[in-house]
C-alpha cells in the first residue's frame, strides 16, 4: 500500500510534466517563503492544476485542484528583489492529490501518493515521425546557437515514449482537462498514441 505524503502545493491554471521545464516569477509573500526554503533545502514543490479559483490568493477563497500534478525541481534561482524571485524549474514525479489542506503562510499542503515513472519503451517505427520532427528543431536550435531558448531540458531522450510524448502533451495547444487526461496516462505509448491523434485532429 503506498503511504500518502504531505507537499506544498503551487497551484497553476497551466502545470507541469515530467522532465519539462517551467518558469515562474514569483512574488507573493507566501510563495517568496516557500521558494527560497525549497531552494535552500534543495527539496521540490508539487505543482497543481486550477479547476477553480485563481492563481493569486484571494481571502476566504479555497481553490479547487485537479486530481493529477507534478513535482518541480528548482534548477536556476534568482533574487531580483528582495520580494521577487525568478525561477526556472524541471518537472520530476507525478501524483495523485488526495487532499488539500491550509498550511503555515497561506501554502496550500497536499496529502499526494506518487505515480510510477515511465517505463524505458521505445519509439515504435510508425510514430517515429514524432520524434523525427522534435529532433530536427533541436537540432537546428543547436546549430544556431540558440539551444537555451528552447523550453526543453537535456538529455533528450528522443527514443522514449515517455518523454517524447511528455514534449508534444505541453506544447500543443489544447484544453488543460485534455493535458490534465495525457498526464494522468501511466501507459507511455498510449500517451504517446493520444498525443499522435491530437496532433491530427
Amino acid at each position: 500500500m503506498l503511504v500518502p505524503h504531505t507537499i506544498p502545493l503551487f497551484p497553476l491554471s497551466q502545470g507541469l510534466f515530467p522532465d519539462g521545464m517551467l518558469s515562474l516569477q514569483i512574488f507573493e509573500v507566501r510563495y517568496l517563503d516557500l521558494i527560497k526554503r525549497c531552494h535552500q533545502q534543495q527539496r521540490p514543490f508539487g505543482v497543481a492544476w486550477i479547476k477553480e479559483g485563481s492563481e493569486v490568493q484571494i481571502p476566504g477563497q479555497v481553490p479547487s485542484l485537479h486530481s493529477v500534478g507534478c513535482m518541480a525541481h528548482i534548477r536556476e534561482f534568482e533574487q531580483v528583489q528582495p520580494t521577487l524571485f525568478r525561477i526556472l524549474c524541471q518537472g520530476g514525479l507525478r501524483f495523485q492529490l488526495h487532499e488539500v489542506q491550509a498550511g503555515p503562510y497561506g501554502v496550500w499542503q497536499g496529502s499526494v501518493t506518487y505515480l510510477a515513472q515511465d517505463p524505458e519503451l521505445e519509439v515504435p517505427a510508425g510514430l517515429q515521425a514524432h520524434a523525427d520532427r522534435l529532433g530536427k528543431v533541436i537540432a537546428s536550435a543547436q546549430q544556431q546557437g540558440v539551444i537555451h531558448k528552447l523550453p526543453i531540458f537535456a538529455p533528450y531522450h528522443l527514443d522514449q515514449c515517455g518523454w517524447l510524448a511528455n514534449r508534444y502533451a505541453e506544447a500543443i495547444p489544447v484544453r488543460a482537462e485534455v493535458k490534465l487526461e495525457l498526464l494522468g496516462e501511466l501507459d507511455p505509448l498510449q500517451r504517446l498514441t493520444s498525443v499522435t491523434r491530437l496532433l491530427h485532429s
